[in-house]
Protein backbone atom coordinates (compact mmCIF):
# COMPACT_ATOMS: atom_id res chain seq x y z
CA UNK A 1 0.00 0.00 0.00
CA UNK A 2 1.15 4.07 -0.49
CA UNK A 3 -0.35 5.40 2.41
CA UNK A 4 1.21 9.03 0.87
CA UNK A 5 -0.28 8.31 -2.55
CA UNK A 6 -3.48 7.72 -1.54
CA UNK A 7 -3.51 10.39 1.15
CA UNK A 8 -2.67 12.84 -1.07
CA UNK A 9 -5.18 11.41 -3.54
CA UNK A 10 -7.96 12.11 -0.93
CA UNK A 11 -6.61 15.38 -0.25
CA UNK A 12 -6.74 16.30 -4.27
CA UNK A 13 -10.46 15.42 -4.05
CA UNK A 14 -11.64 17.19 -0.71
CA UNK A 15 -12.64 13.96 0.55
CA UNK A 16 -12.13 13.44 4.13
CA UNK A 17 -10.91 9.81 4.57
CA UNK A 18 -11.52 6.64 2.72
CA UNK A 19 -13.38 2.89 4.85
CA UNK A 20 -12.02 -0.22 3.23
CA UNK A 21 -14.13 -2.97 4.78
CA UNK A 22 -14.91 -6.32 4.18
CA UNK A 23 -15.82 -9.69 5.20
CA UNK A 24 -15.35 -13.22 3.37
CA UNK A 25 -13.66 -11.75 0.52
CA UNK A 26 -16.67 -9.56 -1.08
CA UNK A 27 -14.18 -6.69 -1.80
CA UNK A 28 -11.24 -7.18 -3.69
CA UNK A 29 -10.51 -4.45 -4.74
CA UNK A 30 -9.58 -3.72 -1.00
CA UNK A 31 -7.10 -6.03 -0.76
CA UNK A 32 -5.47 -5.01 -4.33
CA UNK A 33 -5.48 -1.63 -2.91
CA UNK A 34 -4.01 -2.14 0.72
CA UNK A 35 -1.46 -5.10 -0.55
CA UNK A 36 -3.11 -7.29 1.74
CA UNK A 37 -2.83 -11.34 1.33
CA UNK A 38 -6.03 -12.78 -1.11
CA UNK A 39 -5.78 -16.26 0.72
CA UNK A 40 -6.21 -14.42 3.84
CA UNK A 41 -9.52 -16.30 6.45
CA UNK A 42 -11.99 -13.72 7.36
CA UNK A 43 -14.69 -14.94 8.42
CA UNK A 44 -15.50 -11.43 10.85
CA UNK A 45 -15.49 -8.19 9.51
CA UNK A 46 -12.62 -5.69 9.11
CA UNK A 47 -12.20 -2.09 8.65
CA UNK A 48 -9.39 0.29 7.95
CA UNK A 49 -10.01 3.98 7.63
CA UNK A 50 -7.47 6.25 5.75
CA UNK A 51 -7.89 9.71 6.56
CA UNK A 52 -6.78 12.39 4.18
CA UNK A 53 -3.90 13.46 6.78
CA UNK A 54 -3.11 11.29 9.93
CA UNK A 55 -2.21 8.03 11.26
CA UNK A 56 -4.68 5.36 9.65
CA UNK A 57 -7.08 3.00 12.34
CA UNK A 58 -7.55 -0.11 12.03
CA UNK A 59 -10.53 -1.95 13.29
CA UNK A 60 -11.00 -5.57 13.66
CA UNK A 61 -12.44 -8.46 15.52
CA UNK A 62 -10.53 -10.04 18.52
CA UNK A 63 -10.83 -13.79 17.43
CA UNK A 64 -9.03 -12.16 13.85
CA UNK A 65 -6.74 -9.36 15.51
CA UNK A 66 -3.60 -10.01 13.24
CA UNK A 67 -5.43 -9.63 10.16
CA UNK A 68 -4.58 -6.13 9.41
CA UNK A 69 -1.42 -6.26 11.07
CA UNK A 70 0.98 -5.53 8.17
CA UNK A 71 -0.44 -1.98 7.47
CA UNK A 72 0.47 1.28 9.37
CA UNK A 73 -1.94 2.45 11.87
CA UNK A 74 -3.43 2.12 15.29
CA UNK A 75 -5.74 -0.81 16.10
CA UNK A 76 -9.12 -0.79 17.90
CA UNK A 77 -11.07 -4.73 18.89
CA UNK A 78 -14.38 -5.53 19.14
CA UNK A 79 -16.04 -8.57 19.88
CA UNK A 80 -19.60 -8.26 20.29
CA UNK A 81 -22.27 -6.09 17.77
CA UNK A 82 -22.29 -3.17 20.27
CA UNK A 83 -18.35 -2.66 20.81
CA UNK A 84 -18.58 -2.71 16.70
CA UNK A 85 -20.91 -0.24 16.43
CA UNK A 86 -19.55 2.04 19.03
CA UNK A 87 -15.79 1.49 17.76
CA UNK A 88 -17.22 2.58 14.15
CA UNK A 89 -18.58 5.91 15.47
CA UNK A 90 -15.54 6.52 17.04
CA UNK A 91 -13.15 6.00 14.84
CA UNK A 92 -15.56 8.05 11.78
CA UNK A 93 -15.76 10.74 14.48
CA UNK A 94 -14.24 13.57 13.26
CA UNK A 95 -14.72 12.98 9.34
CA UNK A 96 -17.85 14.01 7.34
CA UNK A 97 -16.95 12.78 3.45
CA UNK A 98 -16.32 9.19 3.47
CA UNK A 99 -15.05 6.95 0.21
CA UNK A 100 -16.17 3.58 0.23
CA UNK A 101 -16.65 1.19 -2.49
CA UNK A 102 -20.16 2.58 -3.78
CA UNK A 103 -21.64 4.00 -6.21
CA UNK A 104 -25.05 5.81 -6.23
CA UNK A 105 -27.55 3.73 -8.00
CA UNK A 106 -25.09 1.36 -8.42
CA UNK A 107 -24.04 3.43 -12.13
CA UNK A 108 -20.33 2.20 -11.43
CA UNK A 109 -21.23 -1.46 -10.35
CA UNK A 110 -17.37 -2.30 -10.91
CA UNK A 111 -16.56 -0.95 -7.59
CA UNK A 112 -20.20 -0.63 -5.75
CA UNK A 113 -19.28 -4.19 -3.74
CA UNK A 114 -20.57 -2.46 -0.09
CA UNK A 115 -23.54 -4.01 1.10
CA UNK A 116 -26.46 -1.99 1.65
CA UNK A 117 -26.63 -2.69 5.63
CA UNK A 118 -22.86 -1.09 5.57
CA UNK A 119 -24.21 2.08 3.85
CA UNK A 120 -27.41 2.80 6.10
CA UNK A 121 -24.85 2.21 8.78
CA UNK A 122 -22.40 4.67 8.16
CA UNK A 123 -24.99 7.13 6.79
CA UNK A 124 -26.71 6.58 10.25
CA UNK A 125 -23.63 8.17 11.79
CA UNK A 126 -24.29 11.25 10.01
CA UNK A 127 -22.05 10.63 7.40
CA UNK A 128 -21.39 11.69 3.89
CA UNK A 129 -20.73 8.79 1.60
CA UNK A 130 -18.59 9.56 -1.64
CA UNK A 131 -17.78 7.06 -4.22
CA UNK A 132 -14.33 5.45 -4.00
CA UNK A 133 -14.65 4.90 -8.23
CA UNK A 134 -12.27 7.45 -9.33
CA UNK A 135 -10.02 6.62 -6.16
CA UNK A 136 -9.76 2.83 -7.46
CA UNK A 137 -8.83 3.95 -10.82
CA UNK A 138 -6.20 5.75 -10.08
CA UNK A 139 -4.62 3.08 -8.17
CA UNK A 140 -6.30 -0.43 -9.66
CA UNK A 141 -5.72 1.27 -13.66
CA UNK A 142 -2.87 3.45 -14.12
CA UNK A 143 0.52 1.69 -15.00
CA UNK A 144 3.83 1.94 -13.66
CA UNK A 145 6.73 2.58 -17.27
CA UNK A 146 7.61 -1.59 -16.32
CA UNK A 147 4.27 -2.64 -16.74
CA UNK A 148 3.21 -0.64 -19.91
CA UNK A 149 6.68 -2.21 -21.53
CA UNK A 150 5.02 -5.80 -20.60
CA UNK A 151 1.76 -4.46 -22.70
CA UNK A 152 4.10 -3.38 -25.97
CA UNK A 153 6.13 -6.89 -25.28
CA UNK A 154 2.53 -8.71 -25.64
CA UNK A 155 1.76 -6.81 -28.15
CA UNK A 156 5.07 -7.39 -30.21
CA UNK A 157 4.47 -11.09 -30.42
CA UNK A 158 0.21 -10.84 -30.63
CA UNK A 159 0.34 -8.85 -33.57
CA UNK A 160 2.43 -11.05 -35.25
CA UNK A 161 0.33 -14.57 -33.82
CA UNK A 162 -2.72 -12.93 -35.39
CA UNK A 163 -1.15 -12.18 -38.65
CA UNK A 164 0.24 -15.71 -38.82
CA UNK A 165 -2.96 -17.15 -37.68
CA UNK A 166 -5.12 -15.82 -40.61
CA UNK A 167 -2.58 -17.71 -42.78
CA UNK A 168 -3.30 -20.84 -40.67
CA UNK A 169 -6.75 -20.61 -41.49
CA UNK A 170 -5.54 -20.44 -45.40
CA UNK A 171 -3.32 -23.34 -44.55
CA UNK A 172 -5.95 -25.58 -42.91
CA UNK A 173 -8.80 -24.47 -44.92
CA UNK A 174 -7.45 -25.21 -48.69
CA UNK A 175 -5.61 -28.90 -47.04
CA UNK A 176 -8.80 -30.55 -45.64
CA UNK A 177 -10.58 -27.89 -43.67
CA UNK A 178 -10.81 -26.54 -40.02
CA UNK A 179 -13.11 -25.47 -37.48
CA UNK A 180 -13.37 -22.46 -34.92
CA UNK A 181 -12.57 -24.66 -31.93
CA UNK A 182 -9.37 -26.06 -34.13
CA UNK A 183 -7.77 -22.44 -34.49
CA UNK A 184 -8.82 -21.57 -31.08
CA UNK A 185 -6.39 -24.76 -29.92
CA UNK A 186 -3.85 -23.29 -32.28
CA UNK A 187 -3.88 -19.82 -30.25
CA UNK A 188 -3.36 -21.68 -27.34
CA UNK A 189 -0.55 -23.44 -28.18
CA UNK A 190 0.72 -20.25 -29.69
CA UNK A 191 0.39 -18.70 -26.60
CA UNK A 192 2.39 -21.57 -24.74
CA UNK A 193 5.05 -21.44 -26.94
CA UNK A 194 5.93 -17.74 -26.27
CA UNK A 195 5.58 -17.74 -22.81
CA UNK A 196 1.71 -15.56 -23.04
CA UNK A 197 -1.03 -16.43 -20.59
CA UNK A 198 -4.52 -15.28 -20.55
CA UNK A 199 -7.92 -15.69 -18.66
CA UNK A 200 -10.39 -17.18 -21.50
CA UNK A 201 -9.03 -18.55 -24.67
CA UNK A 202 -9.54 -16.43 -27.50
CA UNK A 203 -12.75 -15.67 -30.19
CA UNK A 204 -12.63 -17.62 -33.20
CA UNK A 205 -16.17 -16.77 -35.09
CA UNK A 206 -17.25 -17.40 -38.43
CA UNK A 207 -20.41 -16.24 -40.41
CA UNK A 208 -23.45 -16.29 -37.92
CA UNK A 209 -21.41 -16.51 -34.88
CA UNK A 210 -19.22 -13.25 -35.47
CA UNK A 211 -22.80 -11.50 -34.74
CA UNK A 212 -22.52 -13.21 -31.21
CA UNK A 213 -19.77 -10.90 -29.41
CA UNK A 214 -18.79 -13.56 -26.71
CA UNK A 215 -19.39 -16.27 -28.60
CA UNK A 216 -17.43 -19.29 -27.32
CA UNK A 217 -16.35 -22.19 -29.62
CA UNK A 218 -16.15 -25.60 -28.10
CA UNK A 219 -14.89 -29.04 -29.05
CA UNK A 220 -18.53 -29.90 -28.93
CA UNK A 221 -19.68 -26.63 -30.67
CA UNK A 222 -17.73 -25.59 -33.21
CA UNK A 223 -18.79 -24.65 -37.29
CA UNK A 224 -16.43 -25.17 -39.60
CA UNK A 225 -14.44 -22.91 -41.65
CA UNK A 226 -14.81 -22.66 -45.95
CA UNK A 227 -14.23 -21.31 -48.86
CA UNK A 228 -16.05 -17.83 -48.63
CA UNK A 229 -16.40 -17.68 -44.83
CA UNK A 230 -16.34 -14.46 -43.14
CA UNK A 231 -13.88 -15.00 -39.98
CA UNK A 232 -13.59 -12.84 -36.48
CA UNK A 233 -10.52 -13.04 -34.29
CA UNK A 234 -10.87 -11.63 -30.88
CA UNK A 235 -7.91 -12.71 -29.17
CA UNK A 236 -6.41 -10.80 -25.74
CA UNK A 237 -3.07 -12.07 -23.43
CA UNK A 238 -0.42 -10.86 -21.40
CA UNK A 239 3.20 -12.12 -20.57
CA UNK A 240 3.43 -14.84 -17.76
CA UNK A 241 5.46 -12.06 -15.29
CA UNK A 242 3.86 -10.70 -12.16
CA UNK A 243 2.28 -7.20 -12.77
CA UNK A 244 2.24 -7.73 -16.48
CA UNK A 245 -0.89 -6.23 -18.48
CA UNK A 246 -2.82 -7.44 -21.31
CA UNK A 247 -3.39 -6.74 -25.50
CA UNK A 248 -6.30 -7.17 -26.50
CA UNK A 249 -7.53 -6.63 -30.24
CA UNK A 250 -10.10 -7.77 -32.59
CA UNK A 251 -9.26 -8.64 -36.63
CA UNK A 252 -11.69 -10.03 -38.90
CA UNK A 253 -10.80 -11.80 -42.47
CA UNK A 254 -12.60 -13.22 -45.31
CA UNK A 255 -11.78 -16.64 -46.88
CA UNK A 256 -11.76 -16.50 -50.15
CA UNK A 257 -11.21 -13.94 -53.65
CA UNK A 258 -13.20 -10.81 -52.11
CA UNK A 259 -15.44 -9.95 -49.32
CA UNK A 260 -19.13 -9.18 -50.34
CA UNK A 261 -20.18 -5.80 -50.83
CA UNK A 262 -22.28 -5.39 -47.64
CA UNK A 263 -19.24 -7.00 -45.11
CA UNK A 264 -17.00 -4.04 -46.87
CA UNK A 265 -19.61 -1.56 -45.98
CA UNK A 266 -20.30 -2.82 -42.41
CA UNK A 267 -16.07 -2.80 -42.12
CA UNK A 268 -16.24 0.23 -43.46
CA UNK A 269 -18.56 2.13 -40.97
CA UNK A 270 -17.28 -0.32 -38.01
CA UNK A 271 -13.69 1.13 -38.80
CA UNK A 272 -14.96 4.89 -38.99
CA UNK A 273 -16.01 4.34 -35.67
CA UNK A 274 -13.21 3.33 -34.19
CA UNK A 275 -11.37 6.25 -35.69
CA UNK A 276 -13.40 8.51 -34.63
CA UNK A 277 -13.13 7.32 -30.82
CA UNK A 278 -9.58 7.04 -31.19
CA UNK A 279 -9.57 11.08 -32.77
CA UNK A 280 -11.65 11.94 -29.73
CA UNK A 281 -8.98 10.69 -26.80
CA UNK A 282 -5.84 12.14 -29.02
CA UNK A 283 -7.57 15.43 -29.62
CA UNK A 284 -8.79 15.80 -25.38
CA UNK A 285 -5.01 14.83 -24.35
CA UNK A 286 -3.35 16.64 -26.73
CA UNK A 287 -5.29 20.07 -25.70
CA UNK A 288 -4.62 18.73 -22.23
CA UNK A 289 -8.59 18.23 -21.51
CA UNK A 290 -9.95 16.47 -19.14
CA UNK A 291 -11.85 13.74 -20.94
CA UNK A 292 -14.77 10.83 -19.28
CA UNK A 293 -14.80 7.37 -20.53
CA UNK A 294 -18.65 7.84 -22.05
CA UNK A 295 -17.16 10.61 -24.10
CA UNK A 296 -15.45 8.56 -26.24
CA UNK A 297 -18.16 5.72 -26.31
CA UNK A 298 -20.61 8.40 -27.52
CA UNK A 299 -18.31 10.00 -30.45
CA UNK A 300 -18.03 5.78 -32.14
CA UNK A 301 -21.77 5.17 -31.68
CA UNK A 302 -22.68 8.60 -33.05
CA UNK A 303 -20.99 7.93 -36.21
CA UNK A 304 -22.58 4.63 -36.35
CA UNK A 305 -25.86 5.79 -35.37
CA UNK A 306 -25.41 8.39 -38.67
CA UNK A 307 -24.71 5.68 -40.69
CA UNK A 308 -28.56 3.57 -39.75
CA UNK A 309 -26.95 0.56 -37.79
CA UNK A 310 -27.44 1.88 -34.39
CA UNK A 311 -29.46 -1.29 -33.13
CA UNK A 312 -26.87 -3.53 -34.07
CA UNK A 313 -24.43 -1.89 -31.86
CA UNK A 314 -24.82 -3.24 -29.01
CA UNK A 315 -22.32 -3.47 -26.69
CA UNK A 316 -20.26 -0.22 -24.85
CA UNK A 317 -17.59 0.69 -27.16
CA UNK A 318 -14.71 -0.32 -24.55
CA UNK A 319 -13.01 -1.40 -21.24
CA UNK A 320 -10.44 -0.28 -18.92
CA UNK A 321 -7.16 -2.87 -19.58
CA UNK A 322 -4.83 -3.80 -16.97
CA UNK A 323 -3.28 -6.48 -15.65
CA UNK A 324 -6.95 -8.23 -15.59
CA UNK A 325 -8.58 -7.94 -18.94
CA UNK A 326 -11.28 -5.70 -17.73
CA UNK A 327 -9.71 -3.48 -15.15
CA UNK A 328 -11.23 -1.24 -13.03
CA UNK A 329 -10.36 2.43 -14.98
CA UNK A 330 -12.62 4.15 -17.09
CA UNK A 331 -14.72 2.29 -19.57
CA UNK A 332 -15.74 3.69 -23.07
CA UNK A 333 -19.28 3.36 -22.17
CA UNK A 334 -22.57 5.60 -22.52
CA UNK A 335 -24.86 2.86 -23.16
CA UNK A 336 -24.43 -0.19 -20.28
CA UNK A 337 -23.43 2.62 -18.13
CA UNK A 338 -22.62 6.23 -18.32
CA UNK A 339 -19.27 6.34 -16.95
CA UNK A 340 -18.11 9.36 -15.99
CA UNK A 341 -14.95 8.37 -14.69
CA UNK A 342 -12.16 10.33 -16.25
CA UNK A 343 -9.44 8.71 -18.77
CA UNK A 344 -6.14 9.04 -16.67
CA UNK A 345 -2.50 9.60 -17.48
CA UNK A 346 -0.73 6.09 -17.55
CA UNK A 347 -4.08 4.14 -18.41
CA UNK A 348 -4.54 1.42 -21.22
CA UNK A 349 -8.46 0.85 -22.73
CA UNK A 350 -9.98 -0.93 -25.74
CA UNK A 351 -11.36 0.63 -28.36
CA UNK A 352 -13.90 -1.62 -30.10
CA UNK A 353 -17.12 -0.56 -31.94
CA UNK A 354 -19.24 -3.27 -33.45
CA UNK A 355 -22.03 -3.86 -35.52
CA UNK A 356 -23.48 -7.42 -35.19
CA UNK A 357 -26.20 -8.83 -38.25
CA UNK A 358 -28.10 -11.55 -37.87
CA UNK A 359 -25.76 -13.35 -41.06
CA UNK A 360 -22.07 -11.71 -39.38
CA UNK A 361 -20.62 -9.59 -37.03
CA UNK A 362 -17.56 -6.82 -37.53
CA UNK A 363 -16.35 -5.26 -34.42
CA UNK A 364 -12.48 -3.78 -35.02
CA UNK A 365 -10.32 -3.42 -31.50
CA UNK A 366 -7.73 -1.84 -30.47
CA UNK A 367 -5.43 -0.51 -27.71
CA UNK A 368 -4.89 3.03 -26.63
CA UNK A 369 -2.36 4.08 -24.14
CA UNK A 370 -2.63 7.65 -22.37
CA UNK A 371 0.00 8.97 -21.25
CA UNK A 372 0.44 12.60 -19.81
CA UNK A 373 0.53 14.85 -22.89
CA UNK A 374 -0.39 12.33 -25.17
CA UNK A 375 -2.53 8.98 -26.54
CA UNK A 376 -1.34 6.35 -28.94
CA UNK A 377 -3.00 3.12 -30.20
CA UNK A 378 -0.40 0.60 -29.39
CA UNK A 379 -0.52 -1.86 -32.19
CA UNK A 380 -1.49 -2.49 -35.81
CA UNK A 381 -4.66 -1.04 -36.81
CA UNK A 382 -6.38 -2.82 -39.60
CA UNK A 383 -8.04 -0.36 -42.57
CA UNK A 384 -9.21 -3.47 -44.91
CA UNK A 385 -11.10 -7.01 -44.35
CA UNK A 386 -8.04 -9.50 -44.48
CA UNK A 387 -8.26 -11.80 -47.08
CA UNK A 388 -7.40 -15.42 -46.26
Amino acid sequence: MNLAAIQSALRERNIDAWLFYDHHHRDPIAYRVLGLPDKLMVTRRWYYLVPAQGEPIKLVHKIEAGHLDSLPGSKRQYSAWQELFENLKALLGKYRDIAMQYSPNNIIFYVSLVDGGTVEMVRGLGKNIISSADLVAQFEATLTDAQIQTHFEARNLIDGIVAEAFKEIGRQVRNGGTTEHKIQQWFMEAFRRENLVTEDPPIVAVNANSGNPHYEPTAARSASIREGDFVLLDVWAKKNTPGSVYYDITWTGFVGRAPSDRQRQIFEVVRGARDAGVNKVKTAIQEGRKIAGWEVDRATRDHINKAGFGQYFIHRTGHSIGTEIHANGANMDDLEIHDERQILPNSCFSIEPGIYLPEFGVRSEINVMVRPKAAEVTGKIQNEIVII
